[in-house]
């Protein structure tokens, strides 16, 4: 980011302008907004199409696909699919796209790509990129936010605003508080404006900064690693209202006899000598844990089973291995974060990154200003090629939509002897 000196004075003048603007947002409100409350819970129904739209806070989850994996396993019964538009250093003005092509502008192109996507819902997040300008670049922000805003009012869909994250290390630690200023302050205007135009916001910026001191979330300071994109995915969850993924379950046995507190149903002669047969009724599949997650990711399920008799305990999961722990460590519970429904989200995720990349040299070629841009009159004839990968995209949504809903497996518990 650029260094520039903060100062005090300007705060009563931005605080100014953004009231006038407000007054002029409320005014310029397109007809086809889609009307919801911002406290109203949150709902994906059938047929949504949902679009994250900003800069590398959007673009980079391509490598991990967590934003989307939330999502479409908390309606695991429902036709919703994604496009991700994000793109590294853009701005509300579409800035980083104007590379590609002019004309075009760059403006043009994000409407563009944003019409073509058909959002029903669009998750909004910039702030970053235009933070570097400092407060010189607020009114300019405000209004291009506004007039993105009116667009997606225009195309009838719902808006999630998100504030940009913080900078978590820089060059010096002024440098960081500094940048960081900065960005707070234009968290604060996005929040505003979407309280003003009757929007969701998410504040990502105090929670990122806060788990930021418990692990490492970036690998450069500003842009997110596979553990950061996994704490968005749960920020996002956490702020429009879900609850937790999992029930605790508790089985507790006596004479050839089970008694069941959760999802867990015992099968028919299930529990006899030292074996147990059950099925778990799992409601949505987990967020695969990142690589290094330093204890932070979620423990998954945790299961109880008293009146076990002393000695050790293998669970399997359709016959095979998930974990062995002794009786006295069962009647403590155990947390199932391995094998089973977790296996099966990371085959989910691996689907949803390669729609992904489908996706993404489609509507980004590499070769995009000479089939799309000014010069498609060299290698336009690669455009239709390019819709062709639609097949391919709709097969995978196909399977992701087979896969998001967690497979029913039967869990054994064995005596080791």
């Amino acid at each position: 980011m650029k260094k520039r000196k903060v100062m005090a004075p300007v705060g009563y003048v931005l605080v100014m302008l953004f009231c006038f603007t407000c007054r002029v947002v409320v005014a310029q409100t397109g007809t086809g907004s889609a009307v919801e409350s911002p406290d109203a819970p949150f709902v994906l129904k059938n047929g949504e199409r949902v679009v994250f739209l900003g800069n590398s806070l959007f673009e980079n989850d391509f490598q991990y696909g967590y934003l989307e994996l939330a999502l479409t396993t908390r309606w695991p019964d429902r036709d919703v699919t994604f496009r991700n538009l994000g793109w590294t250093g853009d701005n509300v003005y579409g800035i980083a796209r104007s590379t590609i092509t002019n004309p075009p502008t760059g403006y043009e192109l994000l409407m563009q790509h944003l019409t073509k996507a058909a959002p029903t819902l669009v998750f909004i997040g910039y702030g970053g990129i235009e933070a570097q300008e400092g407060e010189s670049g607020m009114a300019s922000f405000v209004e291009g936010l506004t007039k993105l805003l009116d667009k997606t009012d225009q195309l009838g869909a719902r808006a999630v605003l998100l504030s940009p994250i913080p900078v978590l290390s820089a060059e010096s630690a002024e440098s960081m508080v500094r940048q960081n200023a900065l960005l707070e302050t234009y968290a604060s205007a996005i929040g505003k404006l979407a309280s003003a135009r009757g929007k969701r916001y998410i504040d990502l910026f105090k929670p990122m900064q806060a788990i930021s001191n418990k692990a490492a979330l970036t690998d450069n300071g500003i842009h997110l690693n596979e553990a950061g994109y996994y704490q968005l995915a749960t920020l996002l969850e956490q702020n429009l209202g879900f609850g937790p993924r999992y029930k605790p379950t508790t089985i507790a046995l006596g004479r050839n006899t089970a008694q069941v507190t959760g999802p867990a149903r015992v099968r028919e002669g299930g529990a006899a000598g030292d074996n147990l047969t059950f099925t778990l009724d799992e409601g949505y599949l987990p967020l695969p844990r990142p690589a290094d997650d330093k204890g932070l990711a979620d423990s998954g399920p945790v299961l109880t089973i008293t009146g076990l008799k002393k000695g050790f305990y293998t669970l399997t999961a359709d016959q095979a291995p998930l974990i062995t722990a002794s009786a006295k460590e069962w009647e403590a519970g155990v947390a199932l974060n391995q094998g089973g429904v977790f296996t099966q989200a990371r085959e989910l995720q691996q689907m949803i990154l390669k729609k992904n990349d489908l996706f993404y040299f489609q509507y980004r070629p590499l070769n995009t200003t000479y089939i799309l841009g000014f010069r498609s009159y060299e290698q336009g004839r690669h455009v239709k090629g390019l819709e062709e990968q639609n097949i391919l995209i709709k097969w995978l949504e196909g399977q992701i939509a087979v896969y998001r809903t967690p497979l029913s497996r039967v869990y054994q518990l064995h005596l080791l002897k």
